[in-house]
């Protein structure tokens, strides 16, 4: 019966597939105008929002964690990199991986969509694990030697203090403003009911999640193990060994505006998602069930 009601609950490959191109595209365009908004400088602060981390998030609270997060890491790329001509080569894997880590195991530690203490710890954690990971391979060039310090003025120069402020600094901006009040509202009032306009069906018949659980020796030496690989490829950006850099000419002459072609396509690339998968749902219905004894 266990096994039933898992495998009863699993998505089939192309659900799995649109999960993470709507992931790809929604982010894509939260992207774009994260962009758009401007910092406001307090001091030696820059207070400024990272990303709209709710939006893949939700995308992994409610659907399927690992593809949704890996479909937010490639929109970032694809729509906020690789078209707007700013793609740093191999430097951008550390921030793909770290991205990617971040939102998968903030998914993973959400059982029920309608608890909130359980919301609220996942949408600080999205936030909080980017962050801290990011901070560690910065930590990690400075003290190496192969990035000078980047002092801000009025504070002491130390790396530790430095990364310490940026990291309050987004968890108090982007990890409430932009995760978990979005994500408390959000998920409870999606949960259940876009599902099944997608052709899926909740996520109610998940085995519970305990913490401890999710940091099980498998996935600690996986995140292990990406960890060294993004930052090996950062140090290896930073002392000039990098290549597939991406950063034409051409749109240079189309200035600040070319965003909203990178926009438009995310934009294109969701409604085709969304009008297949809504396609598959109105076949899978009219479609014959074979009744079993």
């Amino acid at each position: 019966m266990l096994s039933a009601q898992k495998r009863r609950y699993e998505l089939t490959q192309s659900q799995k597939l649109m999960v993470f191109i709507l992931s790809m595209s929604l982010y894509g365009i939260s992207n774009m105008f994260s962009e758009l908004i401007p910092s406001i400088q307090v001091g030696p602060i820059e207070l400024k929002v990272e990303y709209f981390a709710f939006i893949p998030l939700t995308l992994c609270i409610l659907f399927h964690p690992l593809y949704a997060a890996i479909g937010a890491s490639f929109g970032e790329v694809i729509f906020g990199e690789l078209l707007l001509g700013q793609f740093g080569g191999l430097g951008e894997l550390e921030k793909f991986i770290v991205f990617t880590l971040g939102m998968y195991i903030a998914g993973m530690l959400v059982s029920d969509p309608c608890n909130r203490k359980q919301l609220a710890i996942a949408s600080f954690a999205a936030v909080g694990i980017c962050q801290l990971l990011g901070a560690l391979v910065d930590m990690g060039k400075v003290w190496v030697g192969i990035e000078d310090l980047e002092t801000l003025p009025g504070i002491p120069e130390s790396i530790l203090l430095i990364e310490g402020i940026g990291f309050l600094n987004a968890m108090a901006i982007t990890g409430v403003f932009f995760s978990l009040l979005p994500v408390l509202y959000l998920v409870p009032r999606l949960y259940g009911k876009i599902e099944p306009l997608l052709g899926m069906k909740p996520r109610d018949g998940r085995i519970p999640i305990k913490f401890g659980e999710v940091l099980r020796p498998r996935l600690v030496i996986t995140v292990i193990l990406l960890m060294a690989l993004a930052t090996a490829a950062e140090f290896m950006s930073e002392s000039d060994i990098n290549f597939a850099v991406w950063e034409p000419e051409f749109l240079e002459q189309f200035g600040g505006g070319f965003i909203w072609v990178s926009i438009g396509a995310a934009l294109l690339v969701f409604v085709v998602t969304l009008i297949a998968m809504t396609r598959g749902k109105k076949q899978a219905v009219s479609a014959p069930r074979d009744v079993k004894q």
